[in-house]
């Protein structure tokens, strides 16, 4: 049931828990009892796979709520964070991928998880003001020195990975991935499954939408960043709700709830090795627990297959 990251002997679970809800930066009614409360679900689903980043949380919120919730358990979890992105006092967003700033950033990520390393470590983002050679060599020396066991990079583009990874080795990448949202079908699959590169998907449920949960006539609250998306607007919305009463009918064919088909049908794809679920209640990541364990049929596959095609091309540009 578990993979392994790359080459690295490191073993996950297909489901991780996304580790940026309980940060509380864009997610409403975030509290840090529920937080707690759902790390303990997800670890008692048996997910043993948290990702977060030196950037989740003004400062490190979801870092330490890792470490409060599972220090305990350590030995059993598997960890990635990420570094390159952070906030200033004004909560102004900065990437920065100067060494100098990464290796400061890894060392003040691992006093928050309360750990000597984390399994895995991901450049968060390629700085445009910082070539990501140079960025690569905190990296390695990150690696050489233990405290990440394996390395790996999230937004970048192929060009990008070449250039790392010719100072430092890629075990794993973290781009955006769902049945409406497969660009990197053309191009970074093919890539890290030549490679032996595993990928980690985020925005599986697409921000929510995927998981049959919100109604046609769902009005977002004001402070709900998802409003802003093309896909929760007009006419993208009605098609994109169309679609997802498809998956609802089977949905309750198989017996499983709509996010659960989803998440089943994501880690199922060539390639892909784990699907990041964010959750911020235990409801949720129990229920995203469920989307592993058991496999889709080449008939049900089929028929989802069916449902994209007829869904056509999803407008996703994110918002400026």
């Amino acid at each position: 049931m578990n993979r392994t990251i790359g080459s690295s002997g490191i073993e996950v679970t297909p489901v991780a828990m996304g580790c940026w809800p309980i940060a509380g930066m864009t997610s409403i009614d975030v509290n840090d009892r529920d937080s707690l409360a759902t790390l303990h679900s997800a670890f008692d689903q048996g997910i043993n796979f948290f990702d977060t980043a030196y950037c989740y949380g003004a400062n490190g919120e979801s870092e330490k709520l890792i470490a409060s919730a599972l220090g305990s358990h350590r030995n059993e979890i598997v960890i990635a964070t990420k570094a390159g992105i952070h906030w200033d006092q004004d909560k102004v967003r900065h990437i920065d991928g100067r060494p100098e700033k990464i290796l400061l950033e890894v060392d003040e990520s691992l006093q928050r998880l309360d750990t000597d390393h984390v399994e895995l470590l991901y450049h968060h983002a390629p700085d445009p003001n910082v070539s990501v050679a140079d960025s690569a060599v905190a990296f390695r020396q990150i690696l050489d020195s233990g405290k990440a066991l394996a390395i790996g990079v999230s937004n970048y583009s192929i060009k990008q990975m070449d250039e790392f990874s010719s100072v430092c080795p890629i075990q794993a990448v973290q781009p955006p991935f769902n049945m409406l949202q497969r660009d990197i079908e053309s191009d970074i699959l093919p890539y890290c499954m030549e490679k032996n590169i595993s990928v980690m998907c985020y925005w599986p449920l697409m921000k929510g939408l995927l998981a049959g949960k919100l109604s046609r006539d769902h009005v977002f609250a004001a402070n709900d960043g998802r409003a802003k998306y093309p896909m929760f607007q007009g006419e993208e919305w009605q098609k994109n709700q169309d679609f997802v009463d498809e998956l609802r009918k089977i949905a309750e064919e198989v017996g499983k709830t709509v996010s659960q088909v989803v998440i089943n049908w994501t880690i199922q794809q060539p390639g892909i090795t784990v699907a990041l679920c964010g959750a911020k209640r235990s409801f949720q990541i129990e229920e995203s627990a469920g989307g592993f364990g058991w496999e889709l049929t080449a008939v049900q596959l089929d028929k989802i297959s069916k449902a994209i095609e007829r869904r056509g091309k999803v407008i996703t540009k994110a918002p400026v």
